[in-house]
């Protein structure tokens, strides 16, 4: 068995990038995996065969990255051959190489439809898929709701409840330590017990500083007496607009005001013409789902997230 990353010779890279993806797991076409090179988000070393002593391909890993970045960011597809006895197995194997060729282990993203539970064959491939990743050092799992708000929802108008503005970073960061507190968020959670909330506040703060979104866009949430509220941070992806981050420091939570929150980054991003916006939460935080849910926002998807703890 040869675990190997593909190389940039275009027979090599064509041949894996044709390998069909089958499976009821949705995984991404050849067609947009070309688009995903031709972007510089998939590089053939970030792509990664199982192959046997005859040159078959029995496994397939793609991970993915913004343009600019040094090291893949996540793991987008996984594909074992029907014929494979043990697809974690061979599956674990190949992850771990990637890895190891990495000096890191990026989290694994799976798309999945609502209900997959319920459909024997994709809840199996799931399965193998989950032993796979946690065999490979990704134990820890998150499911996440994937929301999309189109212009067809519509946009609440401001009620005077809160007053927007913009913040320095020494105020952004203060805000992000104060809305830690008591999230119901898991990764805020599990993130708490191995750093204090000054060290989250600033990897939040880097990360969307990194995002394809603008710093400029960031707001801080006041009650009209000046208290703070919460924090608005509307972001972005290579592809769409995308809510970021959002919260209520816990004194004023339970008030409705996220909504208020969610309603200004809607309008934000409406007003600059966005077709999409996109966002996530945990299936969990109950009040966060909640909030999309009353702003027109649609649930498309599951995300099953597997990482490595600390990572």
């Amino acid at each position: 068995m040869l675990f190997r990353a593909v190389t940039a010779d275009p027979a090599d890279l064509n041949r894996a990038v044709a390998h069909p993806a089958d499976g009821p797991v949705p995984a991404l076409t050849a067609e947009r995996i070309r688009e995903e090179l031709a972007g510089n988000r998939i590089r053939p070393e970030w792509i990664w065969l199982a192959e046997a002593g005859d040159g078959r391909i029995l496994a397939r890993a793609l991970w993915w990255g913004r343009a600019d970045s040094e090291r893949p960011v996540a793991l987008d597809c996984l594909q074992v051959g029907a014929g494979v006895a043990d697809p974690a197995a061979l599956a674990a194997g190949l992850l771990e190489a990637g890895h190891a060729a990495f000096g890191k282990r990026p989290g694994y993203n799976l798309s999945l439809p609502r209900g997959w539970r319920d459909e024997p064959g994709l809840a199996a491939a799931v399965a193998w898929r989950r032993a796979a990743a946690a065999e490979a050092g990704l134990t820890r799992e998150i499911e996440r709701l994937r929301y999309e708000w189109t212009p067809d929802a519509g946009t609440a108008e401001p009620t005077g409840r809160l007053v927007f503005r913009e913040g320095t970073d020494e105020e952004m960061l203060e805000a992000f330590v104060r809305l830690s507190h008591d999230s119901l968020d898991v990764t805020t959670q599990q993130e708490l017990l191995l750093m204090d909330a000054e060290q989250l506040a600033r990897e939040d703060f880097d990360f969307y500083l990194d995002c394809p979104g603008e710093r400029s866009w960031w707001r801080l949430a006041h009650l009209p007496d000046g208290r703070l509220a919460g924090l608005a941070v509307p972001s972005a992806t290579p592809y769409h607009r995308n809510v970021g981050y959002l919260g209520v420091v816990p004194e004023q939570r339970g008030q409705g005001l996220i909504d208020e929150i969610l309603g200004e980054i809607t309008r934000f991003h409406a007003a600059a013409g966005a077709e999409r916006i996109t966002a996530t939460t945990d299936t969990v935080n109950v009040p966060m789902a909640a909030a999309f849910d009353r702003a027109g926002y649609e649930v498309t998807e599951i995300r099953l997230v597997l990482e490595a703890p600390g990572q």
